[in-house]
């Protein structure tokens, strides 16, 4: 699993723009830049609670984010406080691309998005970027994917609240899949939220690792 949770963390940073990942013996830390999320630190799939106390004691200052591959019932034990814990997991997936994408796999067209909406892409400094409008053109669902040779790590999928049901997260979906797999990517790779997972799972991803998320207050 260590090799995915590199692709990951490898993947995420030109997503996000964020620092190259620095390796650590327990995993890796990375410079996000932001107030709320300064630093990360990513533990490899070995990582135990002795681990986890040490890295987690030695942060004194606010918005460094702990990911941790373990349940948050069994995580938040480790943390001492002024650590807040997502009580929901992430879960850690993956599925194959393919260079000749199925038909239903496809980058959907403008036409291809259901009546009204308007599907857009573009990739620019190696992240593709994939936008369904709604009919009066505010956001409605979107997300990107980043390629890292032949892993595309695929990030920040999201549909409104007023357009969920639609099938929009479908077509970013398969639009950010045929995008990675003519870019050169064999493996997808994401973290999705436990709503998330089940439209992942319905397009044939495979879930690896159970991930907690902790932040420093």
């Amino acid at each position: 699993m260590n090799d995915i949770v590199g692709a990951w963390v490898e993947g995420w940073t030109v997503s996000r723009g964020a620092a190259p990942p620095v390796r650590e013996t327990w995993g890796f830390t990375i410079d996000v830049g932001r107030p709320d999320h300064v630093h990360r630190h990513v533990f490899g799939e070995a990582a135990d609670e002795a681990t986890v106390r040490k890295v987690a004691g030695e942060v004194t200052g606010s918005g460094v984010w702990l990911k941790v591959f373990r349940d948050p019932s069994v995580v938040e034990p480790w943390l001492g406080p002024g650590w807040w814990v997502d009580p929901e997991p992430g879960w850690l997936m993956t599925t194959p691309l393919t260079p000749t994408v199925p038909t239903s796999l496809a980058p959907a067209p403008e036409a291809a998005a259901p009546e009204g909406y308007t599907l857009r892409s573009w990739t620019r400094a190696g992240v593709t970027r994939v936008l369904v409008a709604a009919p009066d053109g505010s956001f409605a669902a979107g997300g990107q994917t980043a390629v890292t040779g032949e892993e595309a790590v695929f990030d920040q999928i999201e549909t409104s609240p007023a357009h969920r049901r639609r099938g929009l997260g479908t077509t970013v979906m398969r639009a950010l899949q045929s995008a990675a797999a003519t870019q050169g990517a064999r493996t997808g790779v994401l973290v999705g939220t436990p709503v998330g997972r089940a439209l992942y799972e319905t397009l044939g991803w495979r879930t690896t690792a159970t991930l907690t998320s902790a932040k420093k207050t």
